[in-house]
């Protein structure tokens, strides 16, 4: 569990999105237990009641799952999950909007991608 929170959204958000993080990293793998809602509120010195529902809103994505009396823990499938939620919200954060402006700008479809394909090759070079 690693990470700080911050004033920039949400509390609960942050927090799913934190074990989302360690999902995808590896910290926490299929079928293993991630820190219980009291765990993460001592960690972040939050209210219990904001780390459930954090932890909630993964249990709604299917990316937890519930053991009764034992605790949380990562469901099967869960960073494939996590990663078409986050591509999904890539493409309508930046891909939609891009098209749009690229649209505005007069920039047909093979100029686009060959602007994306420049950036990518820029991309390469910063490595």
């Amino acid at each position: 569990m690693r990470g700080s929170l911050s004033d920039q959204s949400l509390i609960y958000l942050q927090i799913a999105s934190m074990l989302e993080d360690d999902i995808l990293r590896g910290v926490y793998r299929e079928e293993e237990q991630v820190p219980s809602t009291n765990e993460l509120a001592r960690a972040y010195n939050i209210n219990p009641a904001t780390a459930a529902k954090g932890i909630n809103l993964l249990v709604a994505d299917g990316v937890l799952y519930k053991r009764r009396g034992i605790g949380m823990f990562v469901a099967p499938g869960a960073g494939e999950k996590v990663m078409e939620k986050r591509r999904a919200a890539f493409y309508e954060s930046y891909i939609r909007p891009l098209v749009r402006e690229s649209r505005s700008l007069g920039l047909g479809g093979q100029a686009l991608l060959d602007l994306v394909s420049r950036a990518v090759k820029e991309g390469e070079n910063d490595l």
